[in-house]
């Protein structure tokens, strides 16, 4: 895996190449190595293992996903600071089958480095949620499933909510 800075390197140089090719006169070989560097550009935002994790992860492969994110090494010189709380957001997932502390310590991570999109953020503090639930605090847990239902403006997660909320009126 490249590190983030690298991969704009490469960028740069196959651009630099390609001006060489058009100035040649070599057009087609100028246009394909501009896409070619369009992909490491694409790669510096997206993360192509992270992407290959969330494609395990809907097929429900929670090894195969963990495999994934097992070749990043070293996330905070690897991803930029979304895909970092992407990683921790799916690391919080794959640990809170097992060890709800660590969970609870990825998914905050991950909250703070920030998600993209409103309904991961959701997603992230109802499982928080729902860990504080299960170490019985009751306040903490209200108040982020509140949160929760806020950020969830689409009504993805209406149900595990309804149904969290009716678990917390049981303690």
């Amino acid at each position: 895996m490249f590190n983030k800075y690298i991969k704009l390197v490469i960028a740069g140089a196959i651009v630099v190449w390609s001006v060489f090719q058009f100035v040649d006169g070599n057009i087609m070989n100028g246009i394909s190595l501009v896409l070619l560097a369009g992909i490491f550009v694409l790669l510096y935002f997206k993360n192509e293992f992270i992407l290959l994790a969330f494609l395990q992860l809907r097929k429900q492969n929670f090894a195969g996903a963990s495999k994934w994110l097992s070749y990043i090494k070293n996330p905070s010189s690897a991803l930029i600071k979304k895909q970092e709380g992407y990683y921790n957001f799916l690391q919080g997932i794959m640990v809170s089958q097992t060890n709800l502390t660590q969970a609870e310590k990825y998914f905050k991570k991950a909250i703070s480095l920030g998600l993209n999109m409103k309904h991961d953020i959701a997603m992230a503090k109802l499982q928080l949620g729902g860990i504080a639930m299960s170490k019985r605090r009751k306040r903490e847990a209200t108040m982020l499933i509140n949160e929760a239902k806020k950020l969830d403006t689409q009504g993805v997660l209406k149900d595990q909510i309804k149904m969290m909320k009716d678990q917390l009126k049981k303690i």
